[in-house]
């Protein structure tokens, strides 16, 4: 096996069996753990306003690495999912306060708004990684999508919860799988934002067994 291979073997192992955990974990949590029961026949039950989302934690997992994989990496993230996540938590009633369905101009107007403020915080340092607050600003968004865009769509996201309000007529939003995912956007906002955090642990645990477990280069013999 090459010197690369060694390196790299270790932190391959780790990440599959980590992104193994989290998938069994968090889908477990979302639909059969932590939900509102549904008949034994839907095979899934309906998620609680605070869920886990899956694919959410492996991008902040994914920003950790690509800020270097280290503690100052994990710094940078947590702050970028901070940043990325309360500006997506701002915009989000702005938005739909400001027009109404269909009119996607009041999201635009404020996305840009937002998107401007978070490059504009460069100025205060290198501690700040834009970089990584604008995927965790869009994590925020592509839920708010996904489970509704609740308070902008009529009848979105969060408009009802539990079993009954996937009865006729049905008063679960409209989320994704046919309302089963209709959440309010302030908690879009919350879910969003813990997941990500997940991620950026799952970042440093990740490293750490890693570097635990790859073989140390071995001292050059001294000379003569």
């Amino acid at each position: 096996m090459s010197a690369r291979a060694k390196a790299i073997t270790p932190l391959a192992i780790v990440i599959g069996i980590l992104s193994f955990l989290w998938t069994e974990f968090s889908l477990n949590f979302t639909f059969h753990w932590v939900a509102n029961d549904l008949p034994a026949a839907a095979g899934v039950d309906q998620p609680k306003n605070f869920h886990l989302i899956l694919p959410t934690a492996f991008i902040a997992w994914g920003l950790f690495f690509a800020a270097g994989g280290d503690n100052a990496a994990f710094g940078k993230i947590f702050l970028a999912t901070v940043f990325g996540s309360v500006a997506a938590l701002v915009t989000m009633p702005l938005a739909f306060k400001t027009a109404d369905f269909p009119d996607f101009w009041g999201i635009a107007l404020w996305v840009g708004i937002f998107a401007f403020i978070l490059v504009m915080i460069l100025i205060a340092g290198d501690w700040y990684y834009v970089a990584g607050t604008f995927p965790c600003f869009a994590a925020v968004f592509l839920w708010w999508i996904a489970t509704g865009l609740d308070g902008w769509v009529p009848n979105g996201g969060g408009v009802g919860s539990g079993p009954a309000s996937l009865a006729a007529p049905a008063t679960a939003g409209a989320g994704a799988f046919g309302g089963l995912i209709s959440t309010p956007w302030a908690w879009v906002w919350f879910d969003t934002w813990v997941t990500l955090v997940c991620g950026v642990v799952l970042g440093i645990i990740s490293a750490k067994v890693a570097a635990v477990l790859t073989p140390k280069p071995k001292a050059a013999p001294e000379a003569a």
